[in-house]
């Protein structure tokens, strides 16, 4: 996070730290996997299982973030930071960003940094969380290729709303895949690990499922798109998160689940 604090002051934004952050929980994951090698503690089997997993979903997210990334600020941290990066200087960026985004990496690869130095007391959560993780990624990416496929449309012949493949059935796939990955990393490094372990790293996915649902994820992007009709005719037919099949109903947006 220091490291991207300094990119962030040259480029006067800080909306890098969207790239920081699959990187980050890379070597989370790595760091932890070593600490379990030189402590001779937990199943080192699993640990780089954990590495791979998490690896292949941050690197992946932090490559396909930079790719889309434009050269200005992403409105989301300008109402945070209360204005352009410039205008409020780095100590409230640090504050209010860096330091919040560190402390976040630690607490979501809890179940990562605990698996990688426990022994494995349930094997078959391993492998329903692998599963879980699987759905996970196959959301967030397919969910992304067809975004960026409908985006690529020229704007004055393509749909008013992307409602085709996985968007038909919510209207956030990547979000939702998201959360499929931190939960199955949870089942496969905490719960696998016993009652205890579960416990006591459950706060991670969770927490991860509320900032993707609530915080900073699907109801914050939505507050501009319900402005336009054609969004919110869709809205009302397709799960905001949790995928199910389009209501036929005008009823109201949900949260699907």
């Amino acid at each position: 996070m220091t490291t991207t604090a300094l990119i962030a002051r040259r480029q006067g934004r800080v909306v890098v730290v969207d790239v920081t952050w699959g990187v980050a929980l890379a070597l989370a994951a790595v760091a932890a996997a070593l600490v379990g090698a030189a402590l001779a503690e937990g199943a080192a089997w699993r640990a780089w299982a954990l590495v791979a997993a998490v690896g292949v979903w941050g690197l992946r997210l932090s490559w396909h973030i930079h790719r889309r990334s434009g050269g200005g600020e992403d409105p989301r941290y300008k109402r945070l930071l209360g204005g352009p990066l410039d205008d409020v200087g780095m100590g409230v960026a640090v504050r209010k960003v860096f330091l919040l985004q560190g402390a976040a990496v630690c607490l979501v690869a809890l179940p990562v940094t605990i698996g990688a130095v426990v022994d494995v007391e349930w094997h078959p959560l391993v492998a329903v969380g692998a599963v879980v993780w699987l759905v996970g990624v196959l959301f967030e990416a397919v969910g992304d290729a067809q975004l960026a496929a409908y985006r690529a449309q020229p704007r004055a012949t393509r749909p008013p709303v992307l409602d085709t493949g996985l968007w038909r059935f919510t209207r956030h796939p990547n979000y939702f895949g998201d959360a499929c990955v931190w939960w199955g990393t949870w089942l496969a490094g905490g719960l696998a690990s016993g009652w205890v372990a579960g416990l006591a790293t459950v706060v991670a996915p969770a927490t991860m499922t509320y900032y993707l649902v609530f915080a900073t994820g699907a109801r914050p992007l939505e507050e501009n798109m319900m402005q336009r009709p054609a969004y919110r005719d869709y809205a009302r037919r397709t799960s905001m998160f949790v995928p199910l099949p389009p209501r036929r109903s005008a009823a109201p947006p949900t949260l699907g689940g």
